[in-house]
């Protein structure tokens, strides 16, 4: 593998800088010297922020836009091997290297590197993280999935030695950089377009977790399944959070207010009992808090830190996210498209004021909407009402035979009402003829249903 000397930056071009990691680390390396370029299929607000600090963008992907000066070509996952910047850097011979390769590389180069991994939570947590590391004045390096206001993106450029990272397992990129301390908020099955089940996906996290050094925590969540198969022989530390009051962190006497904020109290071994309150909805972030409460007890944050930390913490982009009202409905949009997400979020939403709960949901690829189609639908008949778009293709390009009114048949079974349209145009005219004053309208999907609401909203 190509290795990077940081002490002389060299010319390195992304394909695929738009993405949200990648163009985080473009423009990492951009301040710290290198000279970047990459391509991307279309402006974005990304790539127009890449733009604006010097960076070559090139829309539409070509082998004429790898300079015959780059030393080392950056590809995403999702570059297949026909793309024609993939084939003129292997016809050129030029050095490669994956998205997760490359944060590998950067990440040695600090002395506390924190990896939040799980199949949910990640993009909370790592903010919440973020935001509590900034409290305490550590101004550490961030790399989130979604954009955290506070930081004004996806990638803050702190000048400590701490570096605080999102760890995906799709592809096992996160097995590419080990962190001195783990986090494992979850593990479902997804991404089954690569991994072949669960068991798969415990196999890689359990590698995960063994590349901790001996001096490094794996902070876990101790409601796994069988939490000692990761955590069995590790040469690390472990510190457990959960439901239970056996796991080293666990919550107590929580209460929501009127838009389903919880407030609790954290029981954790050796210290007082703790109050804690967020602005973000939904017992699933009671735990995502947990962990960044174990990770901040255990830099040594001062508990007042950590507890206004998290009270200011508003949310990231796309995560329960209020995004106005018009004729009296209220708009959010999430995220979610696992059925164990879809449900975490719709309970969050019941705690909410409202007549209906609407959810207008695009299902994200053909092979996880295909995998989970009896949960899904079982997970979106917690709406009062549901609306369906196509599926979202995304890296995908086999149907597998499934589409959106094979999801709406099945909800439909569980008697729940549930409408599917073709276009956006049609979903749009639908909710404005049936949505009323006092109802809550959530836009849910990992594609672009976002751009509904805000449509309704004159956006």
């Amino acid at each position: 593998m190509y290795k990077i000397d940081f002490s002389h930056p060299c010319f390195l071009h992304f394909v695929g800088i738009g993405g949200v990691s990648m163009s985080g680390l473009a423009e990492l390396l951009s301040s710290a010297g290198f000279r970047i370029t990459g391509s991307d299929r279309a402006r974005t607000p990304i790539t127009d922020m890449l733009e604006s600090r010097g960076i070559r963008v090139f829309y539409g992907q070509k082998a004429e836009n790898i300079e015959a000066s780059v030393d080392c070509v950056v590809f995403t996952a999702a570059i297949r091997p026909d793309n024609p910047e993939y084939i003129a850097a292997q016809e050129r011979q030029l050095p490669c290297l994956t998205r997760g390769q490359l944060m590998g590389q950067i990440m040695k180069n600090y002395s506390v590197s924190v990896g939040i991994s799980g199949t949910h939570g990640k993009t909370t947590t790592t903010s919440m993280v973020g935001e509590i590391l900034l409290a305490a004045g550590v101004d550490p390096t961030l790399s989130v999935g979604g954009g955290l206001k506070d930081i004004g993106g996806c990638m803050h450029i702190g000048k400590s030695e701490y570096f605080v990272v999102e760890s995906c397992e799709y592809t096992n990129s996160f097995l590419d950089f080990p962190p001195k301390i783990g986090i494992i908020l979850n593990i479902d099955a997804d991404h089954l377009d690569f991994f072949r089940d669960l068991a798969h996906i415990r196999d890689s996290f359990r590698r995960y977790a063994l590349m901790l050094p001996r001096d490094g925590c794996l902070i876990i969540n101790g409601n796994i399944e069988n939490t000692e198969e990761i955590t069995a022989g590790l040469p690390c530390s472990v510190i457990t959070f959960g439901s239970s009051p056996t796991s080293d962190y666990s919550p107590d006497h929580i209460v929501y207010d009127n838009m389903g904020r919880p407030s609790f109290t954290v029981h954790a071994k050796n210290r007082p009992d703790r109050r804690f309150s967020l602005q973000v909805p939904g017992e699933h972030n009671v735990y995502n808090a947990l962990a960044a409460i174990a990770l901040a007890d255990l830099l040594s944050v001062e508990d007042e830190v950590t507890a206004g930390a998290l009270l200011a913490y508003g949310g990231t982009d796309r995560r329960f996210e209020y995004k106005g009202t018009v004729g009296g409905v209220t708009v959010v949009d999430d995220y979610a498209h696992h059925p164990t997400e879809i449900t975490a979020t719709l309970k969050s939403a019941a705690n909410c004021p409202h007549k209906t709960l609407w959810c207008v949901f695009q299902p994200h690829t053909y092979s996880r909407t295909k995998a989970f189609l009896k949960e899904f639908a079982q997970a979106l008949s917690l709406a009062d009402k549901v609306v369906l778009t196509d599926i979202y293709a995304a890296r995908e390009t086999d149907n597998l035979g499934i589409s959106a009114e094979c999801l709406q048949k099945e909800i439909l079974a569980l008697g729940q009402e549930c409408h599917y349209f073709s276009t956006f145009d049609e979903v749009e005219n639908f909710l404005l003829e049936n949505c009323i004053n006092g109802d809550l309208l959530i836009t849910m999907g990992a594609g672009d249903v976002f751009k509904i609401g805000e449509s309704l909203l004159g956006e």
